[in-house]
């Protein structure tokens, strides 16, 4: 079933009282979706005393988190402050918007961006769930040393503990293979009472909710709205969880709420070819470099990976081999994607430049020079023509090379909501009793694929997660006194 060809009576069953409906069960707070947004948002709740129960569409958790490396950024945390790195929230939410062209709303990113820190302690402090900060490079984009992540840089990780974490919590529930059909709301006023959930091999429920969190991730793989609102992929490999088909922002939207940034998207232009697996940036942001079938590098790769994906489909093919040497191998051999691109046979091994070149099919002369002119780069005896710094040393034999290409890996336009991650509507009011995060919310992005800041996406599920499940929360105790 396609959610944007859905009208909105299949959307939205309007009723008069809750009180005359027959619900088949009660909770505090029902969180729809459960990959990292949903799992917070339940952790937070639930830490709060309320009754929480979260559905998810597909057998198991995880969405885009699990599909992710698990990299948040976060100022302000405790292993920045042993680190001794010198950030702030201020500095943080300066780096997102500049990054985005001042398109993301700044009171929300700045809130977001000083929320991030306390979102790693209390994961640590009450969970035992470590993310590790990054010290080795940094990413694009970003001015401090503010990546976090599981050591294996894999979300399935971070999810695996998250469901652990959850499992402590007698007042939080999961129900896997639980479809939600409808969000149901008064007729009135549009205040969300709970939905309709399909429930595989039990048939329909009606789960009543005094408040309800959309935890679902955006919709890159609904082809029909990825041609509508970001016509430029409609064609291009999507990397994304399938489960993402966009009824979040089409409930939402359907009681009034604003959408924002729909052409916004993250995508990345390192995925192996025609593999299909993640082949990690941190190759390129310890050196490593591009080129075309010319042997010909085509662009800044440094710019950021989610904009390069468009550099590289432009280009012959729609693919580019990216050429690393040993010690950017030893650097990343134990990421997990990085070990799944050598399982599958991706990454090939050349003694020589002009091995890579015959290797790879590129024109050795071309390759020459190009690499050339970087080497020469690297040792500061000239600048980098496409305008690069940071590179650091040049690099030595053997080299490395792996096709790529690129691809969608999630959107980031959605729902209007403001800091308490409640939705907006149109004329500014919240609906009520409905909040949301992750790609369900409009993300930290700007408008397009250029504003992506590494690990936005998670900053999203992550931050707001916590922030609606702690609020849903608190609203229900306060209704409750």
């Amino acid at each position: 079933m396609n959610p944007f060809l859905l009208s909105e009576g299949e959307l939205i069953l309007r009723v008069d009282e809750a009180s005359r409906m027959d619900w088949d069960v009660e909770v505090d707070v029902l969180v729809v979706g459960c990959g990292g947004c949903g799992l917070l948002a339940g952790l937070a709740a639930a830490q709060r005393g309320a009754q929480v129960l979260v559905v998810e569409k597909e057998a198991s958790a995880g969405g885009n988190t699990s599909l992710s490396q698990g990299m948040f950024p976060a100022a302000g945390s405790k292993f920045q402050r042993q680190a001794g790195v010198d950030d702030s929230p201020e500095q943080m939410a300066e780096d997102i918007l500049a990054k985005n062209h001042h398109q993301s709303d700044p009171e929300l990113t700045l809130h977001v961006a000083r929320q991030s820190g306390t979102v790693i302690d209390w994961l640590w402090e009450s969970e035992g769930i470590k993310l590790d900060l990054v010290t080795n490079f940094l990413y694009p984009g970003h001015s401090r040393h503010r990546i976090h992540a599981p050591r294996t840089t894999k979300g399935t990780w971070l999810v695996d503990r998250l469901l652990e974490a959850a499992a402590r919590h007698d007042n939080l529930d999961i129900a896997y293979a639980a479809t939600g059909r409808r969000l149901i709301a008064r007729r009135s006023d549009s205040a969300v009472l709970g939905a309709e959930v399909d429930i595989s091999g039990v048939g329909l429920n009606r789960a009543r909710a005094a408040k309800t969190i959309l935890a679902l991730n955006g919709f890159g793989a609904n082809k029909e709205m990825v041609a509508e609102y970001i016509p430029e992929m409609a064609e291009a490999l999507y990397f994304g969880h399938e489960g993402n088909s966009g009824e979040g922002l089409l409930w939402g939207r359907a009681l009034g709420a604003e959408l924002l940034n729909m052409g916004a998207y993250q995508a990345h232009g390192s995925v192996a070819h025609p593999q299909g697996t993640l082949l990690s940036w941190a190759a390129i942001s310890l050196g490593g470099y591009q080129v075309n079938r010319d042997g010909k590098r085509f662009v800044n790769e440094s710019h950021g990976y989610s904009e390069h994906a468009l550099d590289v489909l432009a280009q012959e093919g729609q693919t580019a081999v990216e050429i690393f040497d040993q010690e950017i191998y030893n650097e990343i051999h134990e990421f997990e994607d990085f070990k799944q691109c050598l399982q599958m046979g991706a990454v090939k091994r050349f003694e020589t430049i002009e091995a890579l070149a015959l290797g790879f099919g590129l024109d050795p002369a071309g390759l020459a020079r190009t690499h050339a002119l970087l080497q020469r780069s690297a040792r500061g005896e000239a600048e980098d023509p496409l305008g690069r710094t940071g590179l650091t040393r040049p690099l030595k034999s053997p080299y490395y090379g792996v096709r790529v290409t690129g691809a969608i890996f999630h959107t980031q336009g959605g729902l209007r909501i403001d800091k308490q991650a409640r939705v907006i509507r149109t004329d500014g009011t919240p609906v009520p009793n409905l909040y949301a995060g992750g790609g369900a919310a409009v993300g930290f992005s700007g408008a397009g694929v250029d504003g992506y800041l590494s690990a936005n996406g998670l900053l999203a599920a992550l931050t707001l997660g916590k922030i609606a499940g702690e609020e849903a929360a608190r609203e229900v105790s306060e209704k409750d006194k």
